[in-house]
């Protein structure tokens, strides 16, 4: 279904990612971690369906999207979206999407794939249920670092920050590979929660499953 919704607030968070906030139809309803197709309601951009994920609270009086802007790919489209202002129109449809919470565990997240993450650590925060999860999040700088401030209020010390080409950064440099894997996760038998790149889900996932996690403990987009 097709549901017309229009902008109410725009900020950027990052110097290349941006916060849209939209209209929430009446009953219109998702899972954290679940995402939708948005388009442009210009003319030449409705048919341009791409997949957003929420990041707002399944009952926030709003629906919230934290966009990476890519100036010279994906058709253009992230780059016009850059451009709205509140008071513009998208083209809302339903939710879909496997990245769905299942205990207690391990998010792994690349760049932009933090987001699927985002509510769902939102919601277990206002739900009193953090404990017992961890963050890998790894970036290029400090500064594409998506939410960190919030990220580090919500999980303290089980948020690591991992940068990959800032030598001065004042996170951790390490990688995100076997040796990292095997002195950062406690326990095999918990969930694993990816997202990212394809090469990284499909990395990460193979180095798990060769460190004994099970297929059915590991989450990610298929």
């Amino acid at each position: 279904m097709e549901t017309i919704v229009k902008i109410i607030s725009t900020r950027y968070v990052t110097h290349n990612v941006k916060q849209f906030r939209l209209e929430k139809p009446a009953g219109f309803t998702f899972t954290p971690g679940q995402a939708t197709e948005l388009s442009i309601n210009q003319d030449g951009w409705k048919d341009k369906k791409n997949p957003f994920t929420f990041t707002c609270l399944t009952d926030d009086p709003y629906l919230e999207f934290t966009i990476k802007i890519y100036p010279d790919s994906d058709e253009g489209v992230t780059n016009q979206l850059s451009k709205l202002a509140v008071g513009d129109e998208l083209i809302l449809r339903d939710a879909w999407g496997a990245i769905e919470y299942k205990g207690p565990g391990y998010f792994i997240a690349g760049g932009a794939g933090i987001t699927p993450f985002i509510a769902i650590l939102r919601h277990l925060n206002k739900e009193g249920k953090l404990a017992g999860n961890k963050l890998f999040f790894s970036n290029k700088t400090d500064e594409d670092i998506i939410l960190a401030d919030e990220l580090k209020s919500m999980l303290g010390p089980d948020a690591l920050f991992l940068i990959s080409a800032q030598k001065d950064s004042i996170h951790d440099t390490r990688r995100i590979n076997e040796v990292f894997l095997k002195a950062e996760v406690s326990d095999f038998t918990k969930h694993f929660y990816i997202c990212g790149p394809d090469p990284m889900v499909e990395a990460i996932n193979v180095i798990l499953t060769g460190l004994g996690a099970s297929a059915d403990s590991v989450v990610f987009e298929r």
